[in-house]
């Protein structure tokens, strides 16, 4: 029905009709972001050869929710995501400081070696974090099975067809040989 009422609503057009699905499911997950999650999945994924592995901890409100096929693809894909991609953190507000100070110092030493004028080099550090952060932050980067979309975005379409709170809580990636920085 909510496909039907995007279509009628977008005058038939399907890709404007998907766009305001999607935002739909943001409004959707924006709404139920307090309410609390405590169930979920742990989930593995060893790459082949055994050179990479990866635990991820995702939660939803119900155990009957944890248990769908749909919670569980999720929390799979996001493992996947993982072991592909070696974010830092889940999210912006979960990078260390230490590293996130780090790498403002860097652009801004960059952006004043090109001679650009001081009121430019806070926008330039700021487009330059934007990347980072699409890099490094798991719910920002672009989805491996679809890179059109982001984890966010897959996450957002779990909320609104589950109709609960789900978090990304926590993960490990290991790499044969990688020593801990």
């Amino acid at each position: 029905m909510d496909c039907k009422a995007a279509l009628t609503e977008c005058n038939g057009d399907i890709s404007n009709a998907i766009d305001h699905l999607r935002k739909k499911g943001i409004a959707t997950a924006k709404k139920r972001g307090g309410r609390a999650a405590s169930e979920g999945q742990v989930q593995s994924y060893i790459h082949a050869g055994g050179k990479i592995g990866v635990l991820v901890e995702a939660n939803c409100e119900t155990d009957f929710t944890g248990k769908t096929d749909d919670f569980t693809e999720f929390v799979k894909d996001l493992a996947l995501q993982i072991a592909a991609s070696n974010p830092i953190s889940v999210d912006r507000e979960t990078i260390p400081r230490e590293i996130l100070e780090k790498e403002k110092e860097i652009y801004a030493s960059q952006a004043k070696a090109t001679g650009k004028p001081e009121k430019f080099i806070e926008k330039i550090v700021e487009g330059k974090l934007k990347k980072f952060f699409s890099e490094v932050c798991l719910l920002e980067q672009p989805f491996v099975k679809n890179p059109d979309i982001t984890i966010q975005d897959l996450l957002n379409e779990l909320i609104a067809k589950t109709g609960e709170n789900i978090i990304v809580r926590r993960f490990a990636r290991f790499q044969l040989g990688e020593s801990e920085s």
